[in-house]
Order: C-alpha cells, then structure tokens, then sequence
C-alpha cells in the first residue's frame, strides 16, 4: 500500500541531550532517529570507514517523486520518467508534492555534499545510507499520493529495461508501495513485474506494510517470494539488539510469508519537500528547517535499499538472490519476536560484509503475470472526474488511460525486455524519449503530453479530469489510533503507499 507510511513518534532517548545542531536541527548522536544513529545500528558507519559508500551503484525509486531540496542536491540524483499525472505541468513534473519520495530519497542517498567515505561518519553532516549511490527518480505518485497499479508496472518495466543506460547501472529498487491484491502473486501482474526485475539482476526491497496484525497477509508485491521484504523495526536508539523490538503497525505475515528481514522505522528524520502534502498535514513532525520525522515500513525498507547498495559495491558480483541470502542469514533476531514480524531478524552489515557468498537459488516457482489487472488494483481505486461533472472509478481490465489490458502481451513484452519503445509504453505514450542535461540536474528523462483513444479518457482533456482517490478526504495522514504521536498511513487504505 503505497499509503505513506510515516509517523510522529517520541524521539528522546531518556538520556541527557547533547547540544543541537544548528545546521541540523538535531543532536545526531543522540536522536533514535537520525540516520547517523541508524547507519550505526545496521552497520554502515564501519562500511564508510571500509570505504564503501554505494558508489558506482544505481538504486531506482519507484515513488511520489523527489524534490532537489538541500542534501538531494549534490549531483548523485537522476530523474528518471514522471509517469504520475503530475508529469502533465511542467511546475510539478519530477518534484514530490506529496512528501513520501523525498524522505525515502534522503534515507537511501542524502548527503550534506560528496565527499570521501570517513567525511560520511560525521555526525555534524547528513548522509543517507548509501551517500554515494545514484538515485534514480522514477515518479509515479502525485501530490495526492494517487497512483494506479498499471503506473507503477510501467515505471518497473522502465527500470529494467533501461537499468544499463550510461552511468545508471540500476542494482536496486525500492518499492514502498502495495496493494491488497485478491489473486495469488504467481499470476497477479505487478508481483510478475517485480520478479522480472529480480531474474534481470534487480534487488527489489519492497515495504511490507503498515496494517499490523489487522490482516495476516503481506501487502502486494512484498508477499511474493522473490523479493525482498521488509519490516519495521524500533532501535530505542541504541546500537546493541537486546531492546529492540517491532512496532505494533508492522504487518503481520503468515508462516509461509512474512517480512524477511526489519530495519530500523520508527521516527526517521528525513528530509522534508516543503509545502507538500505529509509537510503541511504534519507541522508537528517538521524538526529543524529541513527534516521530517516519519515512521513506517517504507522507511524500513529505504534502509535496506541502501544497504543493499553497499553490499552490492563491495562485491558487485552478487545476484539479489545472494543479496537476500546474505541479508538475511547476517541478520540477528530480536528478543521474543516472532519470526511472522521479523524475517529473520534485523539486518547487520557489519556481519553481511563478511559474508561468503553463495550459490542460491529460490525454489519458489515463477509467476505468470496473466492474471487480472483489476484484481492487482484490490480495493485502491482512483477515480475521473473534476468534481462537477459526473465521476468515473477505474475498473475493471483496462489501464490508466482507459484501454483494454492484454495481459498475455504484456506478459509476454516484459519477459523480453520490450514493453517501451522510445516514450510509449505498451503504445500509450507516457514520455518524452532519451536523457537531457538540464542546469542543476545532471541528467533528466523529459515529460510528453498524454494522449489516449481509451474509453475514460478521451480526446486528450487531461487538464479537466485528473484522476484522484475517491475517498481521500477523510483518508490523508491520520494520526489513527497514534494521538498525535506520529504520522503515518494508518487511514491510506486507498492509497497504496507506506
């Protein structure tokens, strides 16, 4: 669900606070939340001082965009395709009205400014796990949160069929978005999406859910076996296990599918993107100028992305199978925790560095991607309409400009890499084609204008009916049964996003 999955927690470590950071906002090292304090527990501090940064590895964020806000502005951020409705103006195409992209984005790749590896163990300067990784901004969400599921399966099929242009090599990509798909994920189009990402050399991380034990299942694609799920995990700020535990919102799984792993989720401080939606429906989280401080399983799994893109630096030989293998088999399990919350316990890069890989293989069997569209949507639905004409829902199997889904041919156009052709995606032109270089940004996918014969949309009158979520009123940011302590996607149900 790609609900935004973030929450306004209590932060204070029960200690005496050190002075705070002016340029910060915040004591680093003293903050449960800040990711000097995070990259510590899972080890990263120690791959800095190895000299592992992610440098040289790509990792693609499928999400609501991301704004060039300070610590996203040093050059190791690349927009890939806006295929959100957003792409539509020109003022809001790549940027992130929403929030959620841009906190993801400082989590995996923020940085003060590029420097050597030790430069990224000062706690005086922000750095995201993987400081020097390439972040690749594919949006699909817009300053709403409202996405449709054929959006996001177009920005995965972007990803892998475009992951070895110039100066990308796309290792990873986060997904912190799902759905409550009613068919099995061995035919449900968005999990076969995922799992050809994963057999061309992609690690997908993907957030496992904020609904805690109100359902049983993994959101989808985290429930489909070749991926890498994540789950929540609360430090109480302090790098030894023995106090950790797994916050109550993390999804439960079942004992055929749970979470794989945890990482650290709960009151990360990222960054903000000003006026956007999480920024202005949560004053409250907003710490210094710059951060927001959010909880959920997407942030979760932003942590993981990043270590992942250490992990792939360093032994740039690994297939995500062994990735998983070794993230999973170096983690440490927390105290009277179920296996159904944790995976395999919380992940430790110090130990997976050491790892030896191995030759895997995951037994689970291949999906089809066959199945029905409508059925990967669950119950998030978008609808048509501006309000004062009459209002159409999306249904049914067609995409999200109205056209009929030949599941079988995109099937079969994903398997061989040939979903896109220039700026079309499965014929609906979606973008501009090639890369441009454009002032601040070294490298931009550009925006083309939609245009469609499907049934909803017609005659090209995008202006007037943009899509939205028929419910999303009521359903924005709400505390849900937090009081006021955090901010998260408790009431996102129809959104789809962490």
């Amino acid at each position: 669900m790609l609900a935004v999955s973030a929450m306004l927690v209590g932060y204070g470590l029960g200690t005496a606070q050190a002075e705070v950071n002016p340029s910060l906002g915040y004591d680093a090292q003293t903050d449960k939340g800040s990711l000097y304090n995070i990259a510590g527990v899972v080890g990263a501090l120690d791959a800095y001082r190895l000299g592992i940064t992610g440098r040289g590895v790509g990792v693609a964020l499928i999400d609501t965009g991301v704004t060039r806000v300070a610590g996203l502005n040093s050059g190791n951020v690349v927009n890939g395709p806006d295929l959100s409705f957003d792409s539509q103006d020109p003022a809001t195409a790549h940027v992130d009205g929403y929030g959620h992209g841009t906190h993801l984005a400082s989590i995996i790749a923020g940085r003060t400014a590029a420097g050597i590896p030790a430069s990224y163990t000062d706690p005086a300067r922000f750095a995201g796990i993987a400081p020097d990784a390439n972040l690749v901004n594919v949006k699909v969400g817009s300053a709403n949160g409202d996405v449709d599921v054929s959006q996001v399966i177009a920005g995965i099929n972007w990803v892998v069929e475009h992951r070895k242009d110039e100066g990308l090599n796309i290792r990873v990509i986060n997904l912190s978005y799902g759905t409550d798909s009613v068919q099995p994920s061995q035919v449900d189009p968005l999990a076969y999406a995922v799992e050809q990402a994963w057999r061309n050399g992609i690690v997908v991380v993907v957030a496992g859910g904020n609904e805690g034990d109100t359902t049983t299942n993994l959101a989808n694609p985290a429930s489909d076996p070749h991926v890498l799920a994540v789950g929540a995990m609360d430090s109480a700020g302090t790098v030894t296990t023995a106090d950790d535990t797994v916050p109550s919102w993390s999804t439960d799984g079942t004992d055929a599918r749970h979470v794989d792993v945890t990482a650290p989720g709960v009151s990360v401080l990222g960054l903000r993107s000003p006026g956007s939606t999480a920024d202005t429906q949560n004053p409250g989280a907003r710490v210094g100028t710059q951060f927001l401080r959010g909880s959920g399983t997407s942030q979760a799994a932003a942590v993981v992305s990043g270590e992942a893109a250490l992990l792939l630096q360093a032994m740039p030989q690994l297939t995500p199978d062994q990735v998983k293998q070794i993230l999973m088999g170096s983690a440490t399990g927390l105290n009277n925790v179920s296996a159904r919350l944790e995976g395999s316990g919380t992940t430790d890069l110090r130990k997976a560095l050491r790892s030896v890989p191995r030759s895997v293989a995951n037994p689970a069997p291949w999906g089809t991607g066959t199945g029905s569209l409508e059925a990967s949507r669950g119950s998030f639905h978008i609808v048509v309409g501006d309000g004062t004409t009459e209002e159409t829902t999306l249904l049914g199997e067609v995409d999200v400009f109205g056209r009929a889904w030949d599941a079988a041919k995109w099937a079969q156009d994903t398997e061989k890499g040939k979903t896109w052709k220039d700026g079309a995606w499965m014929g609906n032109t979606l973008t501009a084609r090639g890369w441009t270089n454009t002032g601040e940004v070294r490298k931009s996918w550009p925006t083309a204008t939609w245009t469609s014969a499907g049934a909803v949309l017609a005659d090209g009158e995008w202006a007037g009916r943009m899509w939205r979520d028929g419910e999303w009123a009521g359903r924005m940011w709400r505390d849900s049964a937090w009081s006021g302590r955090m901010w998260r996607s408790g009431g996102f149900s129809s959104a789809g996003w962490f």
